[in-house]
């Protein structure tokens, strides 16, 4: 009788954990969630501080095609990334990956809040799009916010980035040597 109980435990077990794995319990569905959730939450909280907006892969090839005058700022590397890749029409301004709560030129590439505020223009009413490469990075949200700091209204962090961008299947362009 006690095999029997050992053997029913042991075929319970098997079948409760072949059984949970195939209805997600156990899977790595749910881990996956809390990366979500973090990347979210983390987002969300750049966003509060930045004092921006958001705006979607899709919202920006709208916007792009409707011919309104804005201006897309890639915020990558120019040899690593903006180079090889960027949204048509994007201009370059390198941005760190850290926090910058102060400005200093050796983390964006020896410019000066001048040289980005200058690229902004003078229109604070113009709408600006900031861009890295995926939503984890946060080289836009430092651009981002550095354009809200200097007094721009209408900014917006493209949080999908280059990654999106291309998985949505639009084109970019290159810069050709």
């Amino acid at each position: 009788m006690r095999m029997w109980k050992k053997c029913s435990a042991a075929l319970l077990l098997l079948i409760l954990t072949t059984s949970a794995n195939s209805y997600g319990f156990g899977n790595s569905k749910f881990k996956k969630e809390v990366e979500v959730e973090a990347s979210a939450v983390k987002l969300t909280r750049e966003v509060l501080e930045g004092g921006y907006d958001l705006i979607t892969t899709s919202e920006l090839k709208k916007l792009l095609e409707s011919g309104q005058d804005i201006l897309i700022v890639d915020t990558m590397p120019y040899k690593a990334s903006y180079k090889k890749a960027h949204i048509p029409g994007a201009v370059q301004f390198l941005f760190p990956i850290e926090p910058m709560k102060e400005w200093n030129s050796a983390e964006t590439d020896g410019k000066s809040e001048a040289d980005f505020r200058a690229l902004l223009g003078s229109d604070k009413e113009k709408e600006i799009i900031i861009y890295c490469g995926f939503v984890k990075c946060t080289r836009s949200h430092n651009g981002a916010l550095w354009a809200k700091k200097l007094g721009y209204k209408n900014v917006y962090r493209y949080s999908g980035g280059i990654f999106a961008w291309k998985g949505a299947g639009y084109d970019v362009a290159k810069v050709k040597n």
